[in-house]
This record gives C-alpha cells, structure tokens and sequence, in this order.
C-alpha cells in the first residue's frame, strides 16, 4: 500500500511540474518586447489584459495619449502610480506597444 501511495505522489509531482513549466516557457516566448517590459513592471496593477487591477485600465491608451506622453506618465508618475523605474530601450520598447494599444 505505502509503495502505491509513494509512486501515485511522485507521478502527480512530475505531471505537476511538466505543466508548469511548460505554461511559463510558452508564454513569454511569444511576447513582444514591449509587452514583456508592461508585464515585468505594469502587469501587477494594470493586469495582463490592460484591463486594470489596482490601477487604472489601460485599454485604449493608445488613443488618448501620445508615446511621448505615454512615457512622461511612466517615468514621473501620475496621481497614485509613482514614477517607474524603466529607461532606455526598455521604455521605449513599452511607450511603443503601449501606443498601440
């Protein structure tokens, strides 16, 4: 019986983990750049989807707001949301997708 239960463990361990990873390999293979950075450093308060969780939605941001100012908001904050830590490339890489968006 011990033996049964031992190796019932271990099968469900190892289905487990397959899945898993392969979940999290998958979806960053197909990000854009730009959406990896949102979701590295906006994701957790805007949501994957830009639909908002503790911050605003952002769905739509593309047609209310210019790359430049996209950046401004990102780099210095507004209102609640405090100014990001993202430069270079990087930002550039977000204003744009986020532009698109």
């Amino acid at each position: 019986m011990k033996k049964w239960l031992v190796a019932m463990l271990l099968g469900v361990i190892l289905t487990l983990g397959a899945c898993g990873n392969a979940d999290n390999d998958t979806a960053t293979e197909n990000l854009e750049p730009g959406e990896e950075v949102f979701r590295n450093n906006c994701a957790s308060c805007h949501a994957n989807d830009l639909s908002g969780r503790g911050g605003p939605s952002l769905v739509d941001v593309g047609s209310k707001y210019s790359q430049d100012e996209i950046a401004e908001i990102v780099t210095e904050g507004k209102g609640s949301m405090p100014p990001m830590n993202v430069e270079g490339q990087n930002l550039e890489e977000l204003t744009n997708w986020l532009s698109e968006q």
